[in-house]
């Protein structure tokens, strides 16, 4: 159950404009630490636990 809870507080934003796709966990929160990918994934931290991902050309990555 607690990976249906997870997907149901997931909120997804893309923007166009600027090919980003942000993903934020339920409630959102702000990062004190991020990791960024080889494939240009933002990994953003707090506590060392993932409050989020900013998928950078979201259109190409996720092809």
């Amino acid at each position: 159950m607690a990976q249906a809870n997870l997907v149901e507080k997931t909120r997804l934003n893309y923007d166009p404009e600027a090919d980003v796709l942000y993903i934020n966990f339920d409630p959102p929160q702000p990062a004190d630490d991020s990791d960024i990918t080889d494939e240009g994934v933002i990994i953003r931290l707090r506590n060392s636990h993932i409050v989020g991902l900013t998928i950078l050309n979201a259109s190409k990555v996720l092809i």
